[in-house]
């Protein structure tokens, strides 16, 4: 049985104004809480740490690590 491409996570680049997707998938994993976040709700991540976050309290607690 194929998988469609939603069915597995992304490889995505992450930039300053957005990201390119390296490999095809619907979703990417949250870094801190291991959570799916789909490309469409995907709004908060690194460019340095090349990571994505579910939200902005998780993406704030990783730059309070420093």
């Amino acid at each position: 049985m194929l998988m469609s491409n939603t069915d597995r996570p992304a490889r995505l680049h992450y930039m300053a104004n957005g990201f390119r997707v390296l490999v095809p998938g619907g979703h990417v994993t949250c870094a801190i809480s291991g959570v799916p976040i789909a490309l469409d709700d995907l709004r908060y991540w690194s460019v340095a740490r090349q990571e994505a976050y579910a939200s902005a309290e998780l993406a704030l607690e990783v730059e309070g690590r420093k």
